[in-house]
């Protein structure tokens, strides 16, 4: 059964940081694109950062120069340092994980930033 735990959201001050982490569990097929997603109350799902298997990393331009995504395939991990956080970056954020033939999902984790 393949599980995504996250970890490490919360409240933070503006201007503070906040570390996610997301381990993936029983995933068979070897992992390509890891990657955080955040949903805000009444707005679409939107990439925050995603990481490839050769480690090539791309950013939503909101997040551009104070967040950094990094994956250890050895443990099946990938994690998002938040820095200079804003309240604008309020919201769900959903870990993913994809093989050649699946998309997997985490059940989300709620970082507040207050001004």
């Amino acid at each position: 059964q393949v599980q995504l735990v996250e970890s490490g959201g919360g409240l933070v001050q503006a201007g503070g940081s906040l570390r996610l982490s997301c381990a993936a569990s029983g995933i068979i097929f070897s992992i390509d694109a890891m990657g955080w997603y955040r949903q805000a109350p009444g707005k679409q799902r939107e990439l925050v950062a995603g990481i490839s298997r050769g480690g090539r990393t791309n950013y939503g331009d909101s997040v551009k120069g104070r967040f950094t995504i990094s994956r250890n395939d050895a443990k099946n991990t990938v994690t998002l340092q938040m820095n200079s956080l804003k309240p604008e970056d309020t919201a769900v954020y959903y870990c993913n994980v994809r093989t050649l033939y699946s998309d997997y999902w985490g059940q989300g984790t709620q970082v507040t930033v207050s001004s």
